[in-house]
This record gives structure tokens, C-alpha cells and sequence, in this order.
């Protein structure tokens, strides 16, 4: 693994004294140890997985050890279907029986899933020990690695169940996403491109200039996972427990995950990104039918997402998915449903999405009915 520090970028989530940055770059997972070691810890607890460990387990160790820090690890299954109780349970008895103290780091070694339970695990080992997140995935680097929030599943929803826990760092090895396999690739690039569908549309089109950017190692993915951080960064700043504009970044989410549910998780089917893909595309269309956004809006939307390979519509999921009622059953336990009232978010534009509260049910199920029997 080779260290290339010079040409990190560094991006800052000012949240006052708990103010942490996210180091975004080539070789900054070969500096774990020196970074960890600055917090003053002397113990480490690594969360890995079964994809993961094989490919950076030793390198980070070595890291470790070069820093004089002692270091435990526990390995999960990869996928989501770790993020349940059974495997946090194990988590957090591995973390105990390495005598991680409050004092000491867990090291999410992964990417989304092992971020969130790691550190949630986190949150809950002795009622808090600091976490350092070091992703090696696209999804995980641009957003869930980011902001704190933690969690597991629940078989009636996702991350119904967990905490926010903010890191104390953030490690974004853009090395690590060479070994990523194409679709991983994909679904990550979802998310980069929601944080142009959000609110900046100059990103959206630089985007739209350069599908492959992302794709390929270079200052162009660099400058992507960057803006991507910088744009959560400033949210998370202005909002960090979702009470407000904060919720901006679930674009495509109340969809998606509705979807992620529908097919109990099951990766080989879905996986997250790739609800988040066609949960945008949805978003869009959805505000289309309202009349909030033009049609042409939509169809920008979902011709950027199929170009670069994402899917855009139900019938792209491979099996049987629920009907419209189904799918807004699960939208029904969506983490921002307030008084059994949905709130999504919607677009009166490409770069001009909304918080939309008390949006219709009945506009919610009609518009389902009709998604669902789109093909094109």
C-alpha cells in the first residue's frame, strides 16, 4: 500500500468541539496508525469483513504496529445481512473482550455496512468509544462514512435501529476503490450523484461531461469524492440530527429503501445504490406527476443514471417485488414518517430538491400504481 499524503485532500465537518476531518486520497489507509495515534489511543478495535480483511487486514496492522499501537480485530460476513442484531452482538463482545477502553478507537475497516455497525457498536460499547472510519467503498466514502449516523436493520425496515455516533476521522483511500468490483462502483457513483440533484446542479452537468471520471484513478475521482464530502459536510454541520434540511440527503431514499425491504435485503438482487439509483429516478417522475418539476427533469435524471449503468426502474430488479400498497407499507416505517404522515424528498428541478412534508398517501399509492407498470 503506498503513501501518497501530498496528494490527499482534506475536508472538515465543523461540529465545534468535536470537529473532525475527512482525508480523501491515495495511501491515506497506510497512515492509520500515525493518524490513530494522534488521538491519543493505545488500543485498537478493527471491524473488517470477509471481502475487506483479505485485502487490507494487514497492511493496516502493520500500521498499527508501527505506531506502537496494540490491535484486536472482528471479522463479519460481507453483505447486509450483517447488519443485525446477532452480528452486532458479536461485534461488541469482540470489542469487550480486547479490553477496548473509552479512551481507545474502533476502526471501521469497510465499507457502508461495516461502517454503520461498527459504529454503532461504537456508540454502545461502555456508553461510547471514539470511532474512526476508514471506507473502501465509493458509497461508503461520499456518504455513509460521514455525518455519524450508525445502525442496524430491522426485518420491518433499515436503520431503524442505532445511534448517532460522529467519528473522530475519516480515512478515504481512493486506492482502495481500484479493487472494488464494477457494480460496487455503480451504486457508490448513485450517491455522488444526488449531492448534484440536491442542490448543485453544476456539479450534476460536470458530471454529466464526464461520466467515467468516477470511475477511473485520478484527480477527476478525487475531486468528485471531495465535492461529494464537502456538500455532506456542510449539511451535517448546519443540521446534525435530521431535524431540518439535514433530511435533503435522503433523495431517493424513502423509495429505495422501501425496495431494499421489499426484497429483505437480499444483495444479489438489490443492493443499496442501486436502490438509491432507481429512488431518485422515482423522486424525479414522482414530482414530475405533480407538476413540481418538468418531465425533461426527470428524463435528465434517469438518462445520466443509465448511462453510467444504474438502474432507474422497478422492473429492473430481478423477481417479484411487491405491488404499490406493499411498497408503501414499508415507506410507512421510513425513518422521517412524523405522526403516520410521509415526508419526501422532491424536485422543482435538477439542483432544486425540497423537504416535502404531508405529501398525500393517496398521491403516493397512485403514483406507485403507475411507476410500477412502466418498463421503459
Amino acid at each position: 500500500m503506498s503513501v501518497a499524503v501530498a496528494e490527499a485532500e482534506k475536508v472538515e465537518v465543523a461540529l465545534g468541539d468535536r470537529s473532525y476531518d475527512i482525508l480523501i486520497g491515495p495511501g491515506v489507509l497506510a497512515e492509520a496508525g500515525r493518524r490513530i495515534a494522534a488521538l491519543g489511543a493505545r488500543a485498537v478495535g478493527i471491524v473488517t469483513d470477509s471481502n475487506v480483511a483479505p485485502l487490507y487486514l494487514a497492511a493496516v496492522e502493520r500500521s498499527l504496529d508501527e505506531a506502537g499501537l496494540s490491535h484486536a480485530n472482528v471479522t463479519v460476513p460481507a453483505g447486509e445481512a450483517s447488519k443485525r442484531f446477532s452480528e452486532l452482538e458479536r461485534v461488541v463482545d469482540g470489542l469487550i473482550a480486547a479490553k477496548i477502553e473509552r479512551g481507545d478507537v474502533v476502526l471501521a475497516l469497510g465499507g457502508g455496512v461495516v461502517g454503520d455497525l461498527a459504529g454503532f457498536a461504537a456508540s454502545v460499547v461502555r456508553r461510547g468509544v471514539r470511532v474512526v472510519q476508514a471506507p473502501t467503498s465509493l458509497l461508503a466514502q461520499v456518504d455513509s462514512s460521514v455525518g455519524g449516523k450508525t445502525g442496524i436493520n430491522s426485518p420491518r425496515g433499515k436503520n431503524l435501529i442505532g445511534a448517532f455516533h460522529q467519528p473522530s476521522l475519516v480515512l478515504a483511500d481512493t486506492q482502495s476503490l481500484d479493487t472494488l468490483p464494477e457494480r460496487e462502483l455503480r451504486a457508490g457513483y448513485a450517491e455522488v450523484a444526488k449531492y448534484g440533484l440536491i442542490d448543485d446542479e453544476p456539479f450534476f452537468a460536470w458530471l454529466e461531461a464526464n461520466p467515467r471520471a468516477v470511475f477511473a484513478a485520478g484527480p477527476d475521482r478525487i475531486r468528485a469524492i471531495a465535492t461529494s464530502c464537502r456538500a455532506k459536510a456542510a449539511v451535517v454541520a448546519r443540521d446534525e440530527r435530521e431535524s431540518g434540511d439535514r433530511a435533503l440527503l435522503n433523495l431517493g431514499h424513502t423509495f429505495g429503501h422501501a425496495l431494499e425491504a421489499d426484497v429483505a435485503y437480499d444483495g444479489a438482487r438489490l443492493i443499496h445504490g442501486e436502490g438509491v439509483a432507481i429512488g431518485m429516478a422515482m423522486a424525479f417522475r414522482f414530482s414530475a406527476s405533480l407538476g413540481l418539476c418538468a418531465s425533461s427533469d426527470a428524463e435528465r435524471v434517469e438518462r445520466h443514471l443509465r448511462a453510467v449503468g444504474l438502474p432507474t426502474r422497478v422492473s429492473q430488479i430481478p423477481g417479484r417485488i411487491g405491488d404499490a400498497e406493499a411498497l408503501f407499507d414499508h415507506m410507512l416505517q421510513d425513518k422521517k414518517v412524523s405522526r403516520g404522515r410521509l415526508t419526501f424528498i422532491l424536485a422543482r428541478g435538477v439542483g432544486k430538491s425540497f423537504v416535502a412534508r404531508d405529501v398525500s398517501a393517496d398521491d403516493a399509492i397512485a403514483f406507485l400504481r403507475h411507476d410500477l407498470t412502466e418498463t421503459h
